[in-house]
């Protein structure tokens, strides 16, 4: 009985001294004075080391007194390098040659199998002009397109 009292004795201290280093090693020393490093991307969701823990425990980087501008009131802004394109659809910088939302104007859709190319809502599955993609055209007089391939048999 007195071994089995001893027994549970060293468990427990072992216990005590298991979490008290995984503390120790979990908290930050109090003589560094230093913040956790911190990551922001380019998403502006900020990231610390969470290890185990959900994303949604991440706190996002708050922005005080932040003006949004929109391409609506300022159309130069679509105008600037990186600018996904140079035309102004719905508050979006978008390039009406080769988006399928606006395609060749603000507003015109391209079906489900069709691409936009050069603002032209084309099928390049069977486009002989645009065979597999923009501009790629088949060659040889009397070749067809086929399931975006040329002269495909």
């Amino acid at each position: 009985m007195k071994s089995l009292q001893i027994l549970f004795l060293v468990v427990a201290i072992m216990l005590l001294a298991i979490t008290t280093t995984a503390l120790s090693a979990a908290t930050p020393s109090s003589d560094d004075d230093q913040e956790p490093s911190l990551a922001y991307h380019d998403d502006d969701t900020l990231t610390t080391s969470l290890r185990g823990a959900s994303r949604f425990l991440a706190s996002r980087r708050t922005r005080v007194n932040a003006v949004k501008v929109t391409c609506d009131k300022y159309p130069r802004v679509c105008r600037t390098k990186g600018s996904p394109g140079r035309d102004c659809c719905k508050k979006k910088c978008v390039n009406v040659n080769t988006d399928r939302l606006n395609c060749g104007k603000c507003g015109r859709k391209c079906k489900y199998s069709e691409i936009c190319c050069k603002g032209e809502c084309v099928n390049p599955m069977y486009n002989k002009k645009h065979c597999g993609g923009c501009n790629k055209k088949c060659g040889k007089k009397g070749s067809y397109c086929v399931y975006g391939m040329c002269s495909y048999a």
